[in-house]
């Protein structure tokens, strides 16, 4: 492997991790509510 295959290895592995995190941040329960909150005040009729 040459060092433009590391690299861009290196590079994907380290936008997986951040895809990752934030996935596992959005479906945490704790910001779960806090979240859809906007959705369902929205959907809500005034």
């Amino acid at each position: 492997m040459d060092w433009a295959s590391v690299l861009y290895l290196g590079v994907t592995g380290g936008l997986l991790a951040v895809f990752i995190l934030i996935v596992l941040r959005t479906c945490s329960k704790r910001n779960r509510s806090r979240l859809e909150e906007p959705k369902h005040r929205m959907l809500d009729d005034d």
